[in-house]
């Protein structure tokens, strides 16, 4: 597990939320918003929206919201690791290096039906190698209880 003891830098954190929130027109359209950034671990959350239904009856979130969720905060949570392990360079010579980042193999486990409001995701690197990354993700109720869940490896370079 990937584990930094020093808090990432402010503008570090603005810079990184603006790309994930905005930069990532994807991301805008499934409404995922960062609510906590650590080197060890990302939080999101989704709030439930009729665009976001993939089944009529129940008003049940479509398993691809809930795929592509889990994938965006794996690459979220490879990047604040990135960060966080070069942290002698500086802010953008840090956020050029995701330029790089990219999905190799994603696996969702849908374990309970996605009904609610909003819910939250949650995401930590297991290895930051210097190629690839491997992550394991969560998409939860708003209670917490546990609906899905993820493991994905990325290309870092």
């Amino acid at each position: 597990m990937v584990s930094e003891s020093l808090p990432l830098e402010p503008e570090f954190l603005q810079s990184l939320t603006r790309i994930f929130e905005e930069g990532i027109v994807f991301n805008r359209t499934l409404g995922l918003k960062i609510t906590s950034i650590q080197a060890h671990e990302v939080r999101a959350s989704i709030e439930m929206r009729n665009e976001l239904v993939g089944h009529y009856s129940y008003n049940r979130i479509h398993g691809g919201v809930i795929s592509a969720g889990l994938d965006a905060m794996g690459g979220l949570a490879v990047m604040a690791a990135i960060g966080a392990r070069h942290r002698h360079e500086s802010i953008e010579s840090r956020l050029q290096r995701f330029a790089k980042l990219g999905t190799i193999d994603l696996r969702v486990d849908y374990l309970r039906p996605g009904i609610g409001e909003h819910f939250g995701l949650r995401a930590e690197v297991m290895r930051l190698g210097s190629r690839v990354a491997s992550t394991r993700m969560e998409f939860l109720a708003a209670d917490g209880k546990l609906l899905s869940t993820g493991s994905a490896a990325y290309i870092v370079s």
